[in-house]
C-alpha cells in the first residue's frame, strides 16, 4: 500500500491500480488499457460501436477480475436477443486478458449503423454471467442476472446490486487516438467504487445492509464524485491515474495500493483445438471439411489452424 503523495510515476497504460477513499470502507479500482485492447479490437473486423462494446468489456472484467486472490478466471459473458449476440470477456490471474463479439446472422448492418454502444439496443433483452473458475477439480462460482440498463456500466452495477447486494458504481470509456507517424490505436479506461465493509475491504455479501448512516454519506459522496469523470479523463495517456483520483477524491484523501499488469493473451492452442475436435463423431468431422482440410479459427485471437484431413475408404 502506498499514500498518494509518495506514488511514484508508473506507465500510463496497461495497468490496474486499486484505491481507497479516505478512511472509509469505500473501494475501487482504476483500469488503462493500451496496447492490450488495441491487440483485442484490431485482431477482429468490428463495426465501431461493437468495438467500444467489447472494449468496455474487456476494461471491466480486468476491474473485476484483479480481486482474484488464488491463480483462476473470472469470465464474463452477456448474451442478448439484438443485433448483438453476445459479449465474453476473461482475466485470468497474472493478467491475462481477451474479449470477443459474435453479432447475431444478417444483422451487420443494423450494428454498424448503431448509434454507438447502447446495451439495450445492441443486445435487447439477456442476461449477464460472472463465473469464477479455481482451476482443475473446484468448483465454480457462477452469478446470472437479467440485462438491465442502456450501458455495460450500468447493467454491471445492477448484477453487483442484485447478486451480491454490494453498492457499486462504474465509469467505463473506450476510443481511439492519433499517434504521430503511427495508425489510430485503441485505448480503453474504466473506474469503479464499491462499498467494501470488512478488514481488507473483503467483499462480504449483503454489504449494502451493514451501511450506516455515516456510511451511507461516504457512499454516497464517493458515488457522485465518481459520476463526475468523463470518456477524456479515462483515455487521456498523458493523465496519471493518480492525478485523476486526486480530482476526484482529495477532500477525503486517496490511499492507492500495488498495482497490476494487463496484457493480451489468449489461451488457444493446436492441441486444445485437436482435443475440441476429437469428440466429434466421423460423420460430423466430414461435414466441417473443405478441400480435403477442417479449418478452425479461434473466436479471440483470430489465430488459424488447418487440420489436413485423409479422404474416407
Amino acid at each position: 500500500m502506498t499514500d498518494f503523495d509518495k506514488t511514484p510515476a508508473r506507465a500510463a497504460d496497461d495497468f490496474i491500480l486499486p484505491f481507497q477513499v479516505g478512511e472509509t470502507s469505500v473501494r475501487g479500482k482504476l483500469v488503462r488499457l493500451g496496447a492490450s485492447v488495441d491487440e483485442i479490437l484490431s485482431r477482429h473486423d468490428y463495426p465501431e460501436p461493437l468495438s467500444q462494446l467489447t472494449g468496455q468489456t474487456a476494461a471491466l472484467v480486468a476491474m473485476v477480475g484483479s480481486s482474484l486472490k488464488f491463480d483462476g478466471k473470472l469470465i464474463l459473458q452477456i448474451q442478448g436477443d439484438g443485433p448483438v449476440a453476445m459479449l465474453v470477456a476473461d482475466y485470468s490471474a497474472g493478467g491475462a486478458l481477451r474479449a470477443t463479439a459474435k453479432i447475431a446472422e444478417g444483422k451487420e448492418d443494423v450494428v454498424a449503423n448503431a448509434r454507438g454502444a447502447e446495451l439495450h439496443y445492441l443486445l435487447a433483452r439477456g442476461h449477464m454471467v460472472m463465473t469464477i473458475d479455481q482451476g482443475a477439480d473446484m468448483e465454480r462460482y457462477q452469478g446470472v442476472t437479467p440485462l438491465e440498463g442502456p450501458d455495460i456500466a450500468t447493467a454491471t452495477i445492477n448484477y453487483f446490486k442484485q447478486s451480491e447486494q454490494i453498492p457499486t458504481a462504474i465509469r467505463l470509456a473506450v476510443g481511439r487516438i492519433e499517434v504521430p507517424g503511427q495508425k489510430p490505436q485503441w485505448r480503453a479506461g474504466g473506474i469503479m467504487v464499491q462499498f467494501m465493509p470488512g478488514e481488507g475491504g473483503g467483499r462480504d455479501r449483503g454489504a449494502a445492509e451493514l451501511m450506516r448512516e455515516a456510511d451511507q454519506e461516504d457512499w454516497d459522496n464517493a458515488e457522485a464524485l465518481l459520476n463526475t469523470t468523463n470518456a477524456d479523463e479515462l483515455l487521456d495517456p498523458t493523465l496519471q491515474a493518480e492525478e485523476l483520483l486526486f480530482r476526484l477524491y482529495h477532500e477525503n484523501g486517496v490511499r492507492v495500493f500495488d498495482g497490476s499488469s494487463v496484457h493480451f493473451e489468449c489461451g488457444c492452442s493446436r492441441e486444445k483445438v485437436e482435443m475440441v475436435l476429437s469428440r466429434y463423431d466421423r460423420a460430423d468431422l466430414e461435414d466441417m471439411v473443405e478441400d480435403g482440410k477442417i479449418v478452425v479459427n479461434c473466436d479471440f485471437c483470430r489465430e488459424e489452424y488447418v487440420f489436413e484431413v485423409e479422404a474416407s475408404e
